[in-house]
C-alpha cells in the first residue's frame, strides 16, 4: 500500500469513534502535498450539515490521537471540513442519497457526443449509473465518469 493510502487508512481508523460518538459521517480523506506543503484534509458530514464548531471538535479530538500514534514523518497541515455543496459522490450512500435528484457529470470518454451533462440519477450498481435526461435513459459505465456531484438547478421567477 502506498504512503497516502496508509496515511489516509490508519487516520480513518483513528476517526471513527470519533465520529461515531459525534454521529457524523466520514466524507473523505485526502493527503495530498501543495504548493510545498503536505496537507491532511478529513471532510466529514451530518444531517442537515457540518458547523464550524463540529470542524473544531473533531479536529481537536483526532490532532491528539494523530499526535499520540505519530504515523506521518511529514509535517503537514490537518484540516476538517464540510464536503461543501459540490461534494462528489463517491460511496454508495452519496448515489442513494441522490436518487431522483439531478446530478452534474463530467466524462473522460463522450457520452452522447458530450463530455459533460446533468440528468437525473435514477439508479447505480457497482458498475454503472442510469440517467434520465429529457425523458430518455442513460446507462452511464462509472469507470467512464471523471466526476459526479449533486447539481444544483437554481430557479428564478
Amino acid at each position: 500500500m502506498a504512503k497516502k493510502e496508509t496515511y489516509e487508512s490508519r487516520t480513518a481508523e483513528l476517526l471513527e469513534p470519533i465520529l461515531s460518538e459525534c454521529q457524523f459521517e466520514l466524507v473523505d480523506i485526502d493527503y495530498e502535498k501543495e504548493a510545498g506543503d503536505w496537507y491532511l484534509r478529513v471532510y466529514i458530514d451530518k444531517p442537515g450539515g457540518i458547523t464550524i464548531d463540529d470542524c473544531e471538535k473533531v479536529s481537536r479530538a483526532l490532532s491528539d490521537r494523530l499526535d499520540e500514534a505519530d504515523f506521518i514523518a511529514e509535517a503537514y497541515i490537518l484540516e476538517v471540513s464540510s464536503p461543501g455543496l459540490t461534494r462528489p459522490l463517491k460511496k454508495e450512500k452519496d448515489f442513494e442519497r441522490n436518487i431522483g435528484k439531478p446530478v452534474e457529470m463530467k466524462f473522460f470518454k463522450a457520452v452522447n457526443g458530450r463530455k459533460e451533462m446533468t440528468a437525473d440519477l435514477k439508479a447505480y450498481d457497482r458498475d454503472t449509473i442510469t440517467v434520465c435526461e429529457d425523458g430518455t435513459d442513460l446507462v452511464i459505465e462509472r469507470k467512464n465518469l471523471s466526476m459526479i456531484r449533486q447539481a444544483f438547478v437554481w430557479e428564478t421567477e
